[in-house]
C-alpha cells in the first residue's frame, strides 16, 4: 500500500494530516511532518498535499553517497538513519520536493505510507491504494 493524493481539490490547508504525521514522529507541530501542504493560492485558488509518491525507480536513492535509502517492494524509500550523513542529496534530487528536512538533526523526513495521517483528513484528501501496473506487488 502506499499513500496517495485522491482529491486534491477537496484540500483545504487545515494541517490536520501534517499535525497526525508529527504527533507519529514523536513531535510537535509541524517541524516534523513527512508531508506538507502548502497554498497555490489560499482559499481562492486552493492548496496542494506534497507527499512521496513512491517511485518504482526513486532518483533520491540513486544519489545518495551513503545508502542510506532503501527502496521498498511498495515503491518509494525507507530512510537508513545510521547511515546518512545529512548532505541533502536526496531533497534535492526529489523532483516533486516530497523531501522534508528535519533542522535540528540535519537528516530528511520521508513518508513511509503507513497511513496514519489518512485518518485525521477531514475531506477525504488523502487514501492508501494498491500499486497499480507492471511492478504491482499482489
Amino acid at each position: 500500500m502506499r499513500l496517495a493524493v485522491l482529491e486534491t481539490e477537496r484540500c483545504v490547508g487545515c494541517q490536520s494530516c501534517m499535525f497526525a504525521c508529527a504527533r507519529r514522529q514523536g513531535g510537535a507541530g509541524l517541524s516534523k511532518s513527512c508531508l506538507a501542504v502548502r497554498s497555490i493560492g489560499g482559499m481562492e485558488r486552493g492548496f496542494t498535499v506534497i507527499v512521496c509518491r513512491a517511485c518504482e525507480d526513486p532518483p533520491c536513492s540513486k544519489v545518495c553517497p551513503a545508502q542510506a535509502l532503501e527502496r521498498r517492494a511498495e515503491g518509494g524509500v525507507k530512510l537508513l538513519m545510521e547511515r546518512c550523513l545529512g548532505c541533502g542529496y536526496c531533497r534535492d534530487a526529489c523532483l516533486i520536493g516530497a523531501i522534508q528536512w528535519d533542522e535540528k538533526i540535519n537528516k530528511p523526513m520521508i513518508c513511509v505510507h503507513c497511513g496514519y495521517c489518512v485518518r485525521y483528513c477531514p475531506h477525504g484528501v488523502l487514501g492508501l491504494k494498491k500499486r497499480e501496473g507492471k511492478n504491482a506487488r499482489p
